[in-house]
């Protein structure tokens, strides 16, 4: 029995006209390259991303047949098949989640997807926005070294994305930081990462990385690197590497407010052992879009350095989702191996960029990421920097 959707188009329609915004076409892999991409060789599925589906017409005909023709009459923007899309961090559940469809796809359409060849040319397509060759980086003299990463595949914001370089290339300027920005993800390799104290991940979106790529930002992580996550960075609602998500942030985005999207809320900061917190006024009010996460980190070994008043502000997302988490966590630290992590959920809003206790949270955070801090990382555990080995 097919399912009826065509009724919750114009409702997924508005959603992801919120949430697409265009940007330039970009071929990185080549046109007759097969890289190591994640899902270069996984069979084709509900769950696979939908560009991914897109570019193969069979998968288009077998969706489209099952689901009323439902992808005939999606906004053409949102069709785009190079990325940054929107269409590379949805999968078809996400997608009749937001149109308020809560039955599952047939098993028929299930089947006849798994059923589908994965030709060359398929896995040539799937792998063309990830990044093959490297980058030549020239780092400037300064201390610590920041590695500014900027890659995107999914959705992009070009203003906070904009608003947020500027901030941290002011902040390295005052401070004497040795600061290098990159969009390419060819530039995670173990020479170039063994160059720098941090890397800032500034609203990435989509997966950026290909196997041999994440295996050396595992490595770099876990035996003492740093790691900044703004944003975007922990916010698609779709992923496909786990480690990221569940050991680096250690917390999966649900959602966040949608009317209004942007909200006047409270936050207040916890003085930690890190000291990320130091000097920073304990609450200030901030407007920005509000994320909320499955669940709270800090029942995975995180430190919360900054938290959300609910009663501030109004936690209710698309068709009266329930986003309270209770204790809600917006920023936190985590030791993955001997590296230290730290997220901070704010900054949809390009005016949140200039606010002066936010970017004294992240110049602080970017300090202690890069080992400068008065706490480090263990074996999993944050210990006083005065008795690293």
């Amino acid at each position: 029995m097919k399912l009826c959707v065509n009724t919750n188009l114009q409702v997924i329609r508005a959603g992801l006209a919120v949430l697409f915004i265009a940007a330039a076409n970009i071929s990185v892999a080549g046109a007759d390259t097969v890289v190591d991409c994640p899902l270069r060789d996984e069979p084709y599925s509900i769950n696979t991303p939908l560009m991914d589906l897109l570019l193969k017409p069979e998968a288009v005909t077998v969706i489209n047949r099952h689901m009323d023709g439902m992808l005939d009459n999606m906004p053409e923007n949102f069709m785009r098949t190079e990325a940054p899309s929107f269409s590379a961090i949805v999968t078809l559940p996400n997608l009749l989640a937001m149109g308020g469809v809560t039955t599952a796809p047939p098993q028929a359409l299930v089947s006849e997807l798994a059923a589908l060849d994965i030709t060359d040319a398929d896995r040539i397509a799937r792998c063309a926005r990830y990044d093959v060759e490297v980058p030549q980086l020239q780092v400037p003299a300064g201390t610590p070294r920041v590695l500014l990463f900027e890659k995107m595949t999914g959705f992009r914001d070009d203003p906070s994305v904009e608003a947020a370089t500027a901030m941290l290339e002011g902040m390295a300027e005052r401070n004497g930081w040795a600061l290098v920005r990159t969009e390419s993800g060819a530039a995670i390799t173990p020479e170039i990462l063994a160059l720098f104290d941090v890397v800032v991940w500034n609203n990435n979106s989509g997966d950026v990385l290909t196997l041999s790529q994440r295996s050396a930002f595992v490595d770099y992580i876990e035996n003492g690197g740093g790691y900044v996550g703004i944003h975007g960075a922990g916010g698609d609602p779709n992923y496909i590497w786990d480690w990221y998500v569940d050991q680096l942030l250690g917390a999966r985005f649900i959602g966040h407010p949608s009317d209004p999207q942007f909200q006047d809320a409270k936050v207040e900061v916890e003085e930690t052992d890190s000291g990320i917190g130091r000097g920073l006024t304990p609450g200030w009010i901030m407007n920005d879009e509000w994320y909320s996460f499955k669940t709270n980190p800090a029942a995975a070994g995180a430190t919360v350095v900054a938290r959300l008043d609910e009663s501030s502000y109004s936690p209710k997302g698309r068709g009266g989702q329930d986003l309270r988490m209770g204790e809600h966590p917006i920023a936190w630290t985590r030791c993955v191996g001997d590296g230290r992590s730290f997220y901070s959920a704010i900054g949809h809003r390009p005016e949140v960029y200039a606010d002066p206790h936010y970017v004294k949270l992240l110049e602080q955070a970017t300090l202690w990421a890069a080992n400068k801090g008065n706490t480090t990382c263990r074996q999993g555990r944050e210990i006083p920097s005065s008795e690293e080995a």
